[in-house]
């Protein structure tokens, strides 16, 4: 018995010391020279395996001292297949996340610290956007793509009304409203110019004022040594975030300028397919379903618009990535397999299989020649997201700062005040 007590004693201390060498970078584990992993990692997402198997197919091919299984799981159904399987030992070693889940899965997912994998290499590889996978403790997950947020608009009513560019700023879409919308004999809007200021029928509404709030500067959500805060009643950035707001919701004033949109319509991607709306904030991914819907409709994009005189851009996205579950069984390898992933040319197939911009910065430097991929190449450059604690929460209480305003139940800054304090009681869970 005393010999069986020093052997597992120095099974543990070899442990021990092996995973003080790996963090302490005496072990290379992150780096691409390293020898690589062995065995079988498993990963999970929602993606198609039908969509992945090529690019897969091929990464395994590349790296024959391991195998990666992908399995694919069915998004409304992902997390309680998750929770299940980990409570039953059975877990995945790698799943694709998605940026408004990281908050969620935090304390599930394996946090690579800044000695073993370092910020500044990080930052020199991808771009910013995949900086929500970034707490001060260390790496969440490997950002694998970045799907933009985008100003699609018509050009035949832009056209047909002697614009010739599509506004860069919101001062100039304010200023084009007058000259877009279409009313009828009772002064009625029959047709809006941009779809802004409600939230129920704008399809995409909260990130769309998330955009205004990051192009103010402030990034909503703040994190500092493993605490979370809402920086909504904050001070930082430039500009008084109840006045970006004010600007939001005057979009549905009928006393405002700028009004151009109300309940009585359809959500806005409808709305933008048949026809009657010049301009739709939507994300590059959507790109295919918007042909799809109207074959004939004489639409493009372009960068969504920005505060003037604003010393940097600025748009929302969404960023997928790949991360490691604590409980993997096969850590080494795992690590590998994903440090690979977001760094082979895995990553750029995985970008076009989601018809969105890779993360890496080197990719988005190689713009394919198609009408479209540029400009939401460009866009992925200067796009960020925010840790959304909870969508449906978030969801509701973008709504309510909305709604207050326009109930006259707050004035903009109560709303914004309200807001952050409910932000807050979400990442207090």
């Amino acid at each position: 018995m005393k010999n069986f007590q020093i052997i597992i004693l120095a099974v543990f201390i070899v442990a021990a010391v092996f995973g003080v060498l790996v963090f302490s970078g005496a072990i290379p584990l992150g780096k691409n020279d390293a020898p690589g992993g062995l065995g079988t990692v498993t990963l999970w997402g929602t993606v198609p395996a039908a969509a992945m198997g090529n690019a897969l197919k091929n990464f395994n091919e590349a790296n024959p001292t391991f195998v990666v299984n992908y399995v694919e799981k069915s998004a409304s159904t992902f997390d309680q297949d998750l929770l299940e399987a980990l409570a039953e030992g059975r877990g995945p070693d790698l799943f694709f996340l998605p940026d408004n889940l990281v908050f969620h899965y935090a304390k599930k997912i394996f946090t690579i610290p800044y000695n073993s994998y370092p910020l500044s290499t990080f930052k020199s590889i991808f771009a910013g956007a995949g900086e929500v996978f970034l707490t001060s403790k260390g790496v969440l997950a490997f950002p694998m793509s970045i799907d933009p947020l985008m100003m699609y608009y018509s050009r035949s009513a832009l056209d047909a009304n002697g614009v010739v560019y599509p506004p860069a700023t919101w001062d100039e879409l304010t200023n084009m409203v007058p000259t877009l919308i279409k009313k009828d004999n009772a002064n009625k809007i029959i047709k809006p110019a941009v779809a802004l200021g409600h939230f129920s029928n704008v399809v995409h509404a909260k990130d769309i004022l998330a955009t205004l709030f990051m192009q103010a500067g402030n990034p909503l959500v703040v994190e500092n040594n493993g605490i979370f805060n809402s920086s909504l009643d904050s001070s930082i950035g430039n500009y008084n975030l109840a006045s970006i707001l004010k600007f939001y919701t005057d979009f549905a004033d009928p006393n405002s300028p700028a009004y151009s949109w109300n309940r009585s319509f359809p959500n806005s991607s409808d709305a933008f397919s048949r026809e009657d709306l010049t301009f739709y904030f939507g994300y590059a991914s959507e790109l295919q379903s918007l042909v799809n819907r109207n074959p004939n409709q004489n639409f493009f994009v372009a960068p969504i618009p920005q505060i003037k005189n604003s010393n940097f851009k600025s748009t929302g996205a969404r960023v997928m990535g790949i991360a490691i579950l604590s409980s993997s069984k096969n850590f080494n390898t795992a690590f590998t397999a994903a440090n690979l992933l977001s760094t082979s040319s895995f990553a750029s197939s995985f970008s076009s299989i989601m018809g969105v911009a890779p993360a890496r910065r080197e990719l988005l430097a190689a713009k394919p020649a198609d009408a479209f991929s540029p400009i939401f190449y460009s866009s992925a450059l200067y796009a960020r997201s925010w840790l959304d604690p909870s969508s449906r929460d978030t969801d509701s209480i973008f709504s309510g700062m909305v709604n207050g305003v326009l109930s006259n139940n707050f004035s903009a800054s109560d709303a914004i005040k309200d807001a952050s304090s409910k932000l807050n009681l979400l990442l207090s869970r």
